[in-house]
């Protein structure tokens, strides 16, 4: 059984972070913990960042997740899990989509999207789990199912009950995009 656990996810707009957050509030209910899910976000119609927080244990009072203190950051981009990496705890990890979407400003040429970005997150994080998940989505068939591959990947971490993820995902996923969504689960906890 899990004490306390923090997971901050982050994303951009249309990534599929608030699904996800719903969808591990749901496993975390259903696996027996208090749970609390703050939301953060600005402009996240247009691309723009998307936070949010996820604590799960059995007694959680609040859901604000304070520097340095997250467990595990899941990350759907390179240049948001730099803005965020603060949040995650000397000995956390990070499950880091490798893709990269470049904001505004960088598509404006007012800045520049670093090179550097994953070199300096693996220097920065205890733990790195890196993978191309915009790829294996592609590969399914639909690229907006990013979210569900990465969060695959976090529930091999989490080592919740795979079926109660799966019944969460039911619950929480419209009918038309079911059967794609399982499989993006499916290959990420591959």
């Amino acid at each position: 059984m899990i004490k306390d656990l923090s997971i901050i996810i982050v994303g951009v707009g249309g990534q599929g972070t608030l699904l996800t957050s719903r969808i591990l509030g749901s496993v975390a209910i259903k696996s027996g913990y208090d749970v609390k899910i703050s939301e953060v976000h600005g402009m996240a119609q247009r691309g723009g960042s998307v936070v949010t927080y996820v604590r799960m244990g059995q007694d959680v009072s609040s859901p604000v997740i304070d520097k340095k203190s997250a467990d595990i950051m899941l990350a759907f981009e390179m240049l948001e899990a730099m803005r965020w990496m603060e949040y995650i705890k000397k000995d956390g990890i990070l499950i880091l989509n490798t893709q990269r979407i470049d904001p505004m400003p960088v598509i404006m040429r007012k800045a520049e999207y670093p090179d550097d970005a994953l070199i300096h997150l693996k220097n920065a994080a205890a733990k790195l789990v890196s993978i191309n998940a915009l790829a294996i989505a592609t590969g399914l068939g639909n690229r907006k199912v990013v979210n569900i591959v990465m969060l695959g990947i976090l529930a091999k971490h989490l080592k919740l009950d795979y079926d109660i993820f799966i019944e969460s995902i039911h619950e929480n996923v419209p009918a038309r995009f079911l059967d794609i969504n399982l499989k993006a689960f499916e290959k990420g906890y591959e």
